[in-house]
């Protein structure tokens, strides 16, 4: 919905983004930030590298969130690609920890896709690696796409990798010799038709398989798991799995559960947001409504731009919803693929809460902020630019270290892949129910500052050095 092919959308807060690990997104379902189907980039000089490049700055100068963190003495000719120029502009405030690849450049067409549907490309797995170990595993998989189609769930560890069976190389060889992204290399492009030979290690059973990519869309709330209603000793609780805040698919999936959760008359609830990397803000509101029958008209989070352009604050209230419950605990499951819009969720319940919201897993990613879109439509290029901050109704929303710096109460626990998502006796699960039931747990450590931590998450989400739109808002998806 943008007014022209550089200009910003005249409503901010359809705009807005609270996308996780760098990722991007808008504040309504369809296109953001931009309208129509983008021809393919031309190659003159209005779409040359140079030309975008000062699309590029023109952007950071006038909406950038830190403009004394902007370096504008760099010169844009010793970068040969937008997105180096963009890095170097705003290395300032990425030496402080305030812009962790959060300002990029991408394509209309590839995010409006995602945005629209959950549509894209690849195996359909989200894959996460072991640091100490450099071992590759699947923690997802989705439904409909290849991997899944051929028996590759949550718990099998990638351990060999290969265009064909002659060429397949360790997933040790390849951590040896070039770190995760040697991994993501070797893995292929995201492209229908791609072929890979994957050597697959389930139960302790290994099987080379032959994989093509193809087009699949992401369920947001799986039809396998992703909302049940758990017993815990007579007790209903309510269990909601969100992969990502992608609109009119999530929302659907969330009224349908909450539906029933009230139906059932649960008031406690699991948010398993453990690999949930953000998205649209909108839908992290809706998401807060209904968990939140009772505090409608009360603050659910403030939105905050720099001085220059505070005319666009605004504070977005609770509000009503047909579906919605009045939940009276809340454990948010979270880990550090957990961002943004997950983040912003879980954060606009301390106020109300206190000590009856719990983050239950280990630190999260850290991003209080959130992006703007503006287009330059006949390039294909939509250029996200850190541009708010987002707080709850007590003011807190500093949290760049992570959402246990700020929680009341936090309660560690492993990742489980050896058990489904949402099977009680998955650690994280069983963690939450115990916080719920008011059985004791271990705190989270780190950068909380509560005591040292026990439980320390050893797996993160493998991630391209350049992600597209899907591996920004679902890492580890490939």
């Amino acid at each position: 919905m943008s007014m022209g092919r550089t200009s910003l959308s005249l409503t901010l807060a359809l705009a807005l983004v609270a996308c996780g690990g760098g990722g991007g997104g808008g504040g309504n379902p369809g296109p953001i930030g931009g309208g129509g189907t983008p021809t393919p980039t031309p190659t003159t000089a209005a779409c040359s590298v140079s030309t975008q490049q000062d699309f590029a700055k023109s952007v950071i100068d006038e909406w950038y969130l830190f403009p004394s963190l902007i370096d504008s003495s760099v010169n844009k000719a010793n970068y040969s690609t937008v997105q180096g120029y963009i890095d170097a502009l705003v290395a300032p405030a990425r030496a402080q920890s305030r812009d962790r690849g959060f300002t990029y450049i991408t394509s209309i067409a590839e995010e409006t896709a995602f945005y629209n549907s959950g549509s894209s490309a690849g195996f359909g797995i989200r894959l996460a690696y072991d640091t100490a170990q450099s071992r590759v595993f699947v923690v997802e998989s989705y439904e409909g796409a290849p991997a899944l189609n051929a028996g590759i769930d949550r718990g099998a560890e990638i351990v060999a990798i290969g265009a064909t069976a002659s060429s397949l190389q360790s997933v040790a060889s390849l951590m040896a010799s070039g770190g995760p992204q040697a991994v993501v290399n070797a893995l292929g492009p995201s492209d229908p038709g791609v072929v890979r030979v994957l050597r697959v290690s389930r139960n302790g059973t290994l099987s080379d398989l032959t994989l093509t990519k193809a087009d699949f869309t992401i369920d947001p709330v799986s039809n396998r798991y992703g909302a049940k209603i758990l017993n815990d000793g007579g007790k209903q609780v309510g269990y909601i799995n969100l992969r990502n805040f992608i609109g009119g698919p999530a929302e659907t999936d969330l009224r349908a559960a909450f539906s029933t959760f009230r139906a059932q008359g649960v008031t406690e609830v699991i948010v398993d947001l453990r690999y949930n990397g953000g998205g649209l803000v909108s839908t992290a509101e809706l998401f807060g409504d209904l968990l939140a029958a009772n505090r409608v008209g009360q603050v659910f989070s403030r939105t905050t731009f720099r001085d220059s352009k505070a005319n666009n604050n605004s504070a977005r209230n609770f509000a009503a919803q047909a579906q919605a419950i009045a939940a009276t605990k809340i454990a948010f499951i979270g880990y550090s693929g957990t961002a943004s819009a997950s983040e912003l969720l879980a954060n606009a319940f301390i106020p109300y809460l206190g000590t009856n919201v719990a983050l239950i897993g280990a630190n999260t990613f850290g991003k209080p902020v959130g992006q703007i879109a503006l287009d330059k439509a006949e390039c294909d290029a939509r250029m996200r630019v850190l541009a708010f901050r987002t707080e709850n109704a007590s003011g807190q929303g500093d949290y760049y270290t992570g959402l246990a710096s700020v929680f009341p109460k936090t309660c560690a626990a492993p990742d489980d892949i050896n058990n489904p998502l949402g099977d009680p006796n998955e650690a994280a699960i069983k963690t939450a129910l115990d916080f719920l039931a008011g059985r004791a747990c271990t705190p989270i450590g780190g950068a909380s500052g509560q005591g040292p931590l026990s439980v320390a998450p050893k797996r993160e989400p493998l991630r391209p050095q350049e992600p597209n739109a899907v591996q920004r808002e679902a890492p580890g998806s490939f």
